[in-house]
């Protein structure tokens, strides 16, 4: 069967028959080698092994003969892939081996039986999953006795500007304004007044003139 139709045919019996909750997880280290197995019940013509990755969706690896012998692969599939099979009367157990595993491996994988050609038979579900590293604790530096204990403070709240000022500097702001107007208000005050006197002595000089001379002659 052509590699084409292999694959459109996973698509279409996959969905219906794997489901990602019945997997067996395993927990994997990148660099690992990984032997997957799936017992499949049946007597059929091929075999089909695929895989449906975390990030890139659905592919096909391989396919074999009931024997074990590979007719159709996926590129690369030497290098990435082994393959060996057991066979009984009515169970046979095919183990494919991933020789390096790697964060991109990440996914389900499966196998099926082809059974009299137009029936796909499922295996069990195995799902690889990549350890995660632990990062170590953060060390802290070394207590010296020189360095000074850090306190943190909370931040103000931004309202915190807004607030009214405090009476003291309240006063002293209020001050100058109001005692500027009335010292200006007592200046202009004194000057009208001295104007006001200046004037009014010049005018009695004119209005009387005898009785300046008559001042000026008892001065004199």
């Amino acid at each position: 069967m052509d590699q084409n139709w292999i694959q459109v045919l996973l698509i279409l019996v996959c969905c219906h028959n794997v489901t990602p909750g019945a997997a067996e997880e395993r927990i994997v280290k990148v660099g690992d080698m990984v032997d997957i197995n799936c017992q499949v019940k049946g007597v059929g013509t091929m075999v089909i092994w695929f895989r449906v990755l975390d990030h890139s969706g659905m592919e096909f690896i391989a396919s074999f003969s009931p024997a074990g012998s590979k007719k159709s692969g996926m590129t690369n599939y030497e290098s990435i892939f082994s393959h060996k099979g057991l066979k009984s009367d009515d169970n046979a157990l095919y183990t494919l081996s991933l020789k390096s595993f790697k964060s991109s491996d990440s996914g389900i994988y499966s196998c099926g039986l082809l059974i009299k050609g137009n029936e796909l038979s499922f295996g069990e579900v195995t799902r690889l999953l990549e350890e995660k590293k632990e990062e170590p604790p953060k060390k802290l530096p070394p207590f010296t006795g020189m360095q000074t204990p850090t306190t943190t403070t909370r931040g103000r709240c931004p309202c915190g500007d807004q607030r009214r000022p405090e009476p003291s500097s309240l006063s002293l702001f209020c001050t100058p304004i109001i005692l500027g107007p009335l010292v200006g208000g007592c200046l202009l005050l004194l000057l009208l007044l001295l104007i006001i006197t200046l004037y009014c002595n010049h005018m009695r000089t004119r209005r009387c003139p005898h009785h300046y001379k008559r001042k000026t002659r008892n001065t004199t």
